[in-house]
């Protein structure tokens, strides 16, 4: 019976400390884009998507700039070629531009912009 009443009483005690562990923050990102100019901005420690959006849009430097592609809690890349320009997310750096370079398609993309979180 003590085993049991220690075991339960372990069980808790462990529950409890799982649950205080702090939970971490989470950050947002984005690239803005117009290609016509070649124009671009990103933002990658925002507390919100929409204050990510707008840190990239104001970094972008067109009027026309538009948010092509917003993360949290990762990166992501924008790549440009003659015939498309294609976005991609990814867990590091190196996969979103991967991504993004395999989906533009063409041997002639190349990365413009990129955007990871903390």
């Amino acid at each position: 019976m003590k085993v049991l009443v220690f075991a339960a009483c372990a069980a808790l005690l462990a529950a409890q400390v799982h649950a205080a562990e702090p939970k971490k923050p989470s950050f947002y990102g984005a690239i803005a884009y117009h290609r016509d100019s070649q124009s671009w901005g990103t933002s990658h420690e925002a507390r919100t998507a929409r204050e990510a959006k707008v840190g990239a849009l104001e970094r972008c430097g067109h009027a026309r700039c538009e948010v092509v592609i917003s993360v949290r809690n990762g990166c992501g890349a924008l790549a440009d070629g003659p015939k498309r320009t294609a976005v991609a997310p990814g867990v590091t750096r190196n996969e979103a531009e991967t991504k993004a370079l395999r989906k533009c398609g063409d041997g002639a993309c190349r990365i413009v912009a990129w955007a990871c979180t903390p």
